[in-house]
């Protein structure tokens, strides 16, 4: 197991967003974490990913806690976040912003993430407010993986997307999932995160209400209906 969440809460201010949340996620496994707008799925992972700590409850990240830990460190421990705001620099350019998340221990680096995106070598000098938002996306995830992470965090990967990009992320995603990198998944395209994850979690009200493989979600037509609007 590379992460265990342990009935952990989360707030934001006084509000509070998590409530008792435990999840886990395997070594080589896509888990998906779907559920309405406003359930704390993106907190959720804002919480793994040390910006906004759980007030109780633990992150286990194979076997140590890290709840609490600054940002900066769990991701030097092998965690990346991909956010749904991609948070690229647009003013500088696609080298540049792959320069800045190289580090050189990691099994990534410029060569093997432009074998994995192709279309961003021919856009190396481009600015990043001069990307298409597929571009932008395969950005984010490229320069998540230069920082070497064993877990990848991945935020609403096909939002804003047009439907012929979103087969190319989830193709990207199938490709990680092949080498085995581990991924959390939150996607509100129900349909994408069915195909791609191995297990899946339904999350309302920062409660998990279901937990099973994708198999059994479509199976159980009332989940479906009530947490996810389909049906």
């Amino acid at each position: 197991m590379i992460l265990d969440l342990i009935k952990i809460n989360s707030y934001y201010g006084q509000g509070h967003i998590l409530h008792d949340l435990s999840l886990r996620v395997d070594d080589g496994e896509v888990v998906a974490l779907l559920g309405r707008n406003g359930a704390g799925k993106t907190t959720t992972l804002r919480s793994i990913a040390g910006l906004t700590p759980p007030r109780r409850g633990e992150i286990l990240y194979r076997g140590r806690d890290v709840a609490g830990l600054e940002p900066h460190r769990i991701s030097r421990l092998g965690v990346a976040l991909v956010p749904e705001t991609r948070d690229i620099f647009s003013f500088l350019t696609v080298r540049e912003n792959l320069a800045i998340a190289t580090r050189k221990a990691s099994r990534w680096q410029m060569d093997t993430v432009l074998a994995r995106f192709p279309k961003l070598n021919d856009r190396m000098g481009n600015k990043g407010r001069e990307l298409s938002g597929g571009e932008q996306q395969m950005l984010a995830i490229a320069r998540a993986l230069l920082t070497g992470p064993d877990l990848l965090l991945l935020d609403e990967p096909s939002q804003g997307l047009a439907p012929l990009i979103v087969n190319d992320v989830m193709e990207t995603i199938r490709a990680l999932k092949r080498e085995r990198v581990s991924m959390l998944l939150v996607e509100q395209n129900a349909e994408m995160a069915l195909q791609l994850a191995d297990r899946v979690y339904v999350i309302d009200h920062g409660t998990v209400v279901f937990e099973g493989t994708p198999g059994k979600l479509r199976a159980d037509t009332q989940v479906t209906s009530m947490y996810l609007g389909v049906g």
